[in-house]
């Protein structure tokens, strides 16, 4: 197989960008200021952190169908399966983080009327309506990098990109909750396999080069 065939297989095998299926995350562990999860993505399991001012319990399981089930907000984005989410009853400072680098991060927000978020970068809303205690509208900032919740706010935020760790805040309207997916896991830039992949020959002209002097007679002196 030509090094050209090999690079063409592997691009091939990347996550296509405009794919809607989400991988949500299902969180296991909590505590008042952190919580950790993983989420089921198509390239591989993701450990997921957040740390920030719960409200306890953080983990919002017990309420039958899921809190998202009763909108019809989705549109062409799958909702999370089940209401498993973190919860919140304060403002201030948040941190996700991933063990790996994911792609397309996107937070499904439950009842975040009255509140104000920025995030580090840019978002996109990519769906909102009706939810289990009404509907809302979030309206973007100025700078598209947060949005300020009218009414009870369900809905889908996209964070286009790739990402280790997403940082916002938001104000306190007491209880608001929240989970996160991703599309997939990342992969290596075109670049990075054209390097990759450049390495590997030279590694392998160096070893054909050794076994060509090893395969050379001894020269006889004397």
């Amino acid at each position: 197989m030509s090094k050209i065939v090999a690079a063409a297989m592997l691009l091939a095998m990347a996550p296509a960008a405009s794919a809607t299926t989400i991988a949500w995350t299902d969180w296991l562990t909590e505590s008042s200021s952190s919580m950790t999860g993983t989420i089921a993505a198509p390239g591989g399991t993701v450990g997921v952190t957040f740390t920030g001012p719960v409200y306890m319990p953080a983990s919002q399981t017990g309420c039958g169908t899921g809190w998202w089930a009763p909108g019809s907000y989705n549109g062409s984005f799958n909702k999370p399966f089940s209401c498993d989410m973190v919860a919140l009853g304060e403002g201030g400072t948040k941190t996700i983080s991933f063990d790996k680098a994911v792609i397309d991060p996107y937070i499904a927000l439950q009842s975040w009327n009255g509140n104000v978020v920025t995030f580090g970068t840019t978002i996109q809303i990519v769906a909102n309506g009706s939810g289990y205690w009404g509907s809302g509208t979030p309206v973007l900032n100025g700078s598209g990098t947060g949005f300020t919740g009218f009414g009870e706010v369900h809905g889908i935020i996209r964070l286009p990109g790739t990402f280790t760790s997403i940082t916002f805040v938001d104000s306190s309207e007491y209880w608001h909750g929240f989970t996160v997916g991703v599309l997939d896991v990342a992969v290596p830039e075109p670049a990075t396999w054209a390097m990759m992949i450049a390495g590997f020959g030279m590694v392998g002209a160096a070893l054909r080069r050794r076994d060509n002097r090893a395969l050379q007679p001894a020269r006889v002196t004397g």
